[in-house]
């Protein structure tokens, strides 16, 4: 057993790992034997059973210790030794899988960098108190032989804080940029092959042999058999003696309509079946049109904008804390749908010169006028607001006013986070489940317990049911910390209401 002044933690079913690893390597390596001796479909059993063996190893073999000397961790694959002088902090991270949650242990170092230790780990909520009291061991570690740059709180690095990596983001944007210069490439080129294909005529005499593949030559043909998928674009029509070829691939609609037996006229350009005329139907092979193309381009490019504005943003509050969370990316989504809104009919229409007429010139001018305005509604609604930056509202007290406020911890008057409003006005302040009117179901706030201590911006901590713009008012009730998020203006009117109007000197004021 560790001393007081050391822990160590290893996987809970380490046993059952140790386990499951041998009976997978050996499954995988039966099958490996299987399909080299009988059957080869056994091949395709041996790699999942192999990679679920080595998974096993993996986890079974991970350890993290902590003692006065600082932290180390161990896996199958790499160990580190961790001074605390080398430790900046120690973090939740919250990684989110399909069901569950998956929090981890983030080491922050000196130098900027972080690191993920393999354990302690807590995948559900059943688990999360023992991983936040292992994690708070190491914490009181850290405090007793480093220097932590937070005391007391812990923070929580998500998916919306400031501290969060921007790998995914870039990775995302720039495959997306390279999709829409790769669409763009394509676009002059489908355009002058439809305009050759339309201004091609038939071949004569006249015509070289050599240049006979850019005019439209002619054969017949008898169709010998055909062939309906269920599948658009997979049906075929089989010819007669494999004359002028074997088999080509049209549409459902036309391997539907020809019959055996029918006698076909096939015109071919650039040595490919462009047209299929029968009595019947005539089957045309389909151009990708230039315009689809541009307007992908452009929707590529659009879509990458979005990335783009959470790097940006992410850039923006380079000073914020790790822990505290990011304006939303939103409007700068919304922009980007009015932008499509006018740019991606254009480029359709009008795909190789989108500005060679007084038309399309004006189309685009008013279309990036309002881009441009819209770009800047949106830098301006996501800008970092700190505490105090919006003032109460002056409406009229005689009436009831609903705000949508919520008690984030469990109290009396807010038992187990039912209320999702706060009405103010006409009464004294009060906890509703319902945005009015009326105070039915309505708790009375106790306003002579609570002591505003605190006004910040929202925190990993605080839980992704908080909106990004909203703030957080910490509170003494009674010795009690309780929390009160609510919109920046709709959170100084209760404060106001509250008797708590002023903010308190030590609320947050960093504005990057």
């Amino acid at each position: 057993m560790p001393d007081a002044g050391e822990v160590i933690y290893r996987p809970a079913p380490r046993r059952a790992l140790w386990w499951c690893a041998a009976v997978c390597a050996a499954g995988a390596g039966l099958a490996a034997v299987l399909a080299a001796y009988l059957a080869r479909l056994m091949a395709a059993a041996a790699l999942p059973l192999a990679l679920v063996a080595f998974a096993c190893l993996y986890a079974a073999t991970a350890r993290v210790s902590a003692d006065a000397y600082g932290l180390r961790s161990r896996t199958l694959l790499r160990r580190r030794n961790l001074p605390w002088s080398h430790v900046a902090d120690l973090r939740t991270y919250v990684q989110y899988g399909r069901n569950q949650d998956i929090h981890r242990v983030s080491v922050l170092l000196r130098d900027g960098h972080t690191r993920r230790l393999p354990l302690p780990m807590s995948g559900s909520s059943a688990d999360r108190p023992e991983f936040e009291a292992k994690l708070d061991a190491l914490r009181a570690l850290h405090r007793r032989y480093g220097d932590p740059v937070s005391s007391g709180r812990t923070p929580v690095i998500s998916y919306r804080t400031a501290g969060r990596g921007a790998a995914v983001s870039w990775a995302v944007c720039v495959l997306l940029l390279a999709g829409a210069g790769l669409a763009a490439w394509y676009v002059p080129g489908l355009a002058s092959e439809k305009q050759a294909w339309r201004a091609a005529v038939p071949c004569t005499a006249a015509v070289p042999a050599a240049e006979r593949g850019e005019c439209l030559s002619t054969r017949h043909a008898e169709i010998s058999r055909t062939e309906v998928s269920r599948r658009e674009g997979s049906s075929r029509l089989y010819f007669a003696g494999g004359r002028p070829l074997e088999r080509l691939g049209v549409s459902r609609e036309a391997a539907g309509t020809f019959r055996p037996g029918d006698r076909v006229e096939l015109t071919v350009w650039r040595h490919q079946v462009r047209e299929v005329a029968g009595d019947r139907y005539v089957w045309r092979a389909h151009f990708t049109g230039a315009g689809d193309v541009a307007a992908v381009a452009a929707g590529c490019a659009l879509a990458a904008g979005y990335p783009g504005a959470r790097l940006l943003l992410r850039r923006r509050g380079r000073r914020l804390p790790d822990d505290e969370v990011l304006p939303s990316a939103l409007p700068f989504a919304a922009a980007l749908a009015g932008t499509a809104a006018w740019l991606l009919p254009l480029c359709y229409l009008h795909p190789t010169d989108p500005l060679g007429s007084p038309g399309t010139l004006v189309w685009a001018a008013s279309g990036a006028a309002a881009t441009l305005g819209m770009f800047a509604r949106a830098w301006q609604s996501t800008r970092v607001r700190s505490p105090g930056d919006a003032p109460a509202t002056g409406a009229d007290r005689s009436g009831e006013l609903f705000l949508a406020a919520r008690f984030l911890d469990h109290t009396d008057y807010n038992p187990h986070g039912f209320g999702t409003h706060v009405v103010v006005g006409g009464g004294p302040p009060a906890v509703t489940p319902h945005p009015g009117p009326g105070r039915f179901a309505a708790r009375t706030i106790p306003v002579e317990r609570l002591t505003v201590t605190n006004v910040r911006r929202a925190r990993g901590s605080d839980g992704d049911g908080v909106p990004r713009s909203w703030h957080i008012a910490e509170m003494d009730d009674a010795g009690e910390p309780v929390r009160l998020a609510a919109a920046p203006a709709d959170l100084a009117r209760v404060l106001d209401e509250l008797g708590c109007g002023r903010l308190p000197q030590n609320a947050g004021r960093t504005r990057p």
